[in-house]
């Protein structure tokens, strides 16, 4: 008797399979066109040079504008209305960054801007940023709506899979809007950038398909008239409402 291994000792165990991610039956999406989108309080059109340099100006500098929109921004503050539209004028036509003015309404009054970028059509990735309110938008009905129009924009009639936010680390303002509006923290890029000769560290935050009809069924509850009393003060909040749906 030949004393010996155990024959399925013999055979050599194979490897797993290394882990993947879900296979999907996936086509790229379209970019974003240059069209305008159109809510109850807020209409996004796009940026016009000419006629938006000196009402975009004035809500966004002294005396009437808030001058520390420009603190995390890439640019600005302007010395004058005419040295803001060059800079606009260099950016209209720009497909990615895509920019789009806030015009309130009725009165069609420019009042911010914002702007989809780094657009992947192929992944189905996009970001909001550029993102800044003049005074008379910042906590209003209107400024959320904004958002929510650039997202059910991405999500429902373009098909993105993913809708990005970024913003300085420090910018404890663009933090908390990230997550009313229903973002999820996704950690900090340090020593991400250089922004106008101070490092910037960045914070990733997103939204994805999976997550987007209840943060869109947020949003529409809290933009419903019956959630506003008399004075424009909301009854519940859009974290309380998406929470509760």
């Amino acid at each position: 008797m030949t004393l010996g291994v155990p024959a399925f000792a013999l055979v050599r165990a194979m490897p797993p399979e290394p882990p993947l991610g879900t296979p999907l039956d996936w086509t790229p999406v379209e970019a974003p066109r240059r069209e305008a989108l159109r809510g109850s309080h807020v209409l996004l059109r796009p940026l016009d040079a000419e006629a938006d340099a000196e009402p975009l100006y004035a809500v966004s500098h002294p005396p009437d504008g808030d001058r520390t929109i420009w603190t995390y921004l890439f640019d600005g503050p302007y010395e004058s209305a005419e040295q803001l539209g060059q800079l606009l004028a260099q950016v209209e036509t720009s497909d990615d960054p895509l920019f789009f003015t806030l015009v309130g309404l009725p009165d069609e009054r420019p009042l911010g801007m914002v702007s989809y970028l780094r657009i992947e059509s192929g992944h189905g990735s996009i970001e909001i940023g550029n993102i800044w309110f003049g005074a008379p938008l910042q906590r209003t009905t209107a400024a959320t709506e904004a958002i929510y129009l650039l997202a059910r924009h991405a999500f429902d009639e373009l098909g993105y899979r993913r809708l990005e936010w970024k913003c300085n680390a420090l910018n404890a303002p663009s933090r908390r809007a990230a997550e009313r509006f229903g973002f999820t923290f996704e950690g900090v890029f340090r020593k991400h950038l250089v922004v106008k000769g101070r490092n910037r560290d960045t914070a990733w935050y997103s939204i994805v398909d999976d997550e987007w009809p209840a943060i869109r069924a947020g949003f529409e509850a809290w933009l419903t008239p019956d959630n506003f009393d008399a004075d424009g003060v909301q009854k519940r909040s859009l974290a309380e409402l998406r929470a509760s749906l």
